[in-house]
């Protein structure tokens, strides 16, 4: 596996997710991979469930996390870590912008 140690990503280098819904890989490692997301307003990440642990802050904005059945509030300065195999998802309330850390790599957001 290629390894990034120092981010340099180009302005330009989100990819759509799902409607409103952006991603860019900001760096990655041997165990970690570190991404941005920007999610707009109304828009809904649905229900899914995959084998890497995920942490993640967001930035600003305000979002309801759903996590194994149970919703949470999170607005700027809120942190959450899900386990991996656990469905979740969030229902976006204001335009935000989220720093997402996985393990292991996740393969399919390096670009």
């Amino acid at each position: 596996m290629k390894t990034n140690t120092i981010a340099n990503p180009s302005p330009d280098g989100y990819m759509t997710v799902l409607d409103g819904i952006e991603r860019k890989t900001l760096v990655y490692g041997t165990h970690t991979l570190m991404t941005e997301f920007r999610l707009q307003k109304g828009k809904t990440l649905p229900i899914h469930k995959h084998p890497h642990e995920q942490t993640g802050y967001l930035v600003k904005g305000h979002i309801i996390l759903i996590m194994d059945g149970q919703t949470y509030d999170m607005k700027p300065g809120g942190s959450w870590s899900i386990p991996g195999n656990i469905e979740h998802g969030a229902e976006v309330l204001e335009d935000s912008i989220a720093i997402e850390v996985f393990s292991p790599v996740r393969e399919d957001y390096i670009p």
